[in-house]
């Protein structure tokens, strides 16, 4: 007898975290799997952001810190906000959660009430429609093909607003196809906005950093955007503190009070030591930051010119973030040992007991026709997860 609610039964699975679990299984039994499917860095956290976790430990930083966290950490943010963005705000307009994934949802349950309509571009991260539909809004989904560098235009954005259009979540840089959008780009998503003073912008800039088009651009910036930007980060790409559970929104105060309020319920304030950490990640030094971008660039230009190297492999070049979302529907309808591929989920599917290389089905990120691939993984893995994938792409027939 079923008697969840509709909320869950209405949810799907994480796809990236189901694809996480059975290359782990396999692993498990001893096959060597190289998993490209996991949107995580492997790189350790700096050590001065550890050592100032362990410092809080000492200090006793182990009770309930305030809801929003505690103020060194908003503080440390808006100073960031201001040195890396020229953007101000103040303690009261920042609100810290448990990763940037609870803030983006705290944002979503505040403003979106049964029937309101949430813009999310396509390829999208697997989470948006699901929050989305979590809160009882309606996603509207506007594709963008690897045709247009998966972004989508102005136009597209126009004519997918109506009367009941409450907010846009963009993503730059983009899980999962590391699209950026430039400044010209987000201006001209702003104009759009402008003539429609109703819809918010969720701007998911947690991936900030893994940049190589070099100066990050934010939404924030435009004027009068500010306003109705609801800006989230957190320390977990940039700095590779993923388990460190440390997330932030910079926004108008009427929204942070209501994240403050909603969180106040369910979880309350963050890790204590984590936000002692992510305070040193922010007031620290930035020179890691540098170095692992430059490593993932370093990553990007292998995996882009080993993967245009296979036949049948549509690729373009990402800009940022650490994933590859190569266009792969030249290989729909064919099969190999039994194995039918029909859709970018078969594929993934075929590419794991095939090669033993997890990816990730493209049609949980709204774009069927393609795989995500992450090249958060060392050099030597990347080189032959590629040759691995290739050998079994021309397996099929």
């Amino acid at each position: 007898m079923n008697q969840l609610s509709d909320r869950i039964n209405s949810l799907s699975p994480s796809a990236t975290l189901a694809m996480s679990q059975k290359s782990a299984e396999l692993k498990a039994q001893g096959i060597d799997v190289i998993n490209l499917s996991v949107g995580e860095p492997d790189f350790d956290t700096p050590d001065h952001v550890k050592e100032a976790a362990k410092k809080a430990i000492d200090e006793n930083y182990s009770r309930y810190s305030p809801v929003p966290g505690y103020p060194a950490l908003r503080n440390a943010i808006v100073d960031k906000l201001k040195r890396e963005n020229g953007l101000t705000y103040t303690a009261a307009q920042i609100s810290c959660a448990n990763g940037a994934k609870q803030s983006v949802c705290n944002t979503i349950l505040v403003l979106v009430n049964p029937g309101d309509e949430v813009i999310v571009p396509a390829p999208y991260w697997v989470s948006y429609p699901e929050m989305v539909k979590l809160a009882e809004g309606v996603p509207v989904i506007v594709y963008a093909g690897i045709e247009q560098d998966f972004k989508m235009t102005p136009a597209q954005l126009e004519a997918s607003i109506t009367p009941k259009t409450k907010a846009l979540i963009l993503c730059s840089p983009s899980n999962p196809t590391g699209s950026v959008y430039s400044r010209e780009e987000l201006k001209a998503l702003a104009d759009v906005l402008t003539a429609h003073p109703q819809i918010i912008v969720i701007a998911d800039e947690i991936y900030e950093h893994i940049n190589y088009m070099g100066q990050h651009q934010s939404m924030a910036q435009f004027p009068g955007m500010q306003e109705r930007t609801v800006i989230v980060n957190g320390v977990s790409k940039a700095y590779a503190m993923t388990g460190w559970r440390i997330g932030f929104i910079a926004a108008p105060e009427w929204i942070v009070k209501a994240c403050n309020k909603l969180q106040g319920q369910y979880t309350s304030g963050p890790c204590s030591v984590s936000q002692k950490a992510a305070e040193a990640a922010y007031t620290g030094t930035q020179e890691p930051v540098a170095e692992m971008r430059k490593a993932f660039e370093r990553r990007r230009n292998l995996i882009v010119k080993l993967a245009q190297e296979i036949p049948g492999m549509e690729v373009n070049v990402p800009q940022g973030a650490f994933y590859l979302f190569p266009k792969c529907s030249a290989f729909f309808g064919k099969s190999a040992d039994g194995f039918a591929v029909n859709n970018s989920d078969d594929l993934a599917l075929y590419l794991l007991s095939k090669a033993h290389v997890a990816c990730v089905g493209g049609a949980s990120f709204g774009a069927p026709e393609c795989i995500r691939m992450s090249y958060a993984t060392g050099d030597e893995n990347i080189v032959e997860a590629i040759r691995r994938i290739k050998e079994a792409l021309a397996a099929l027939k």
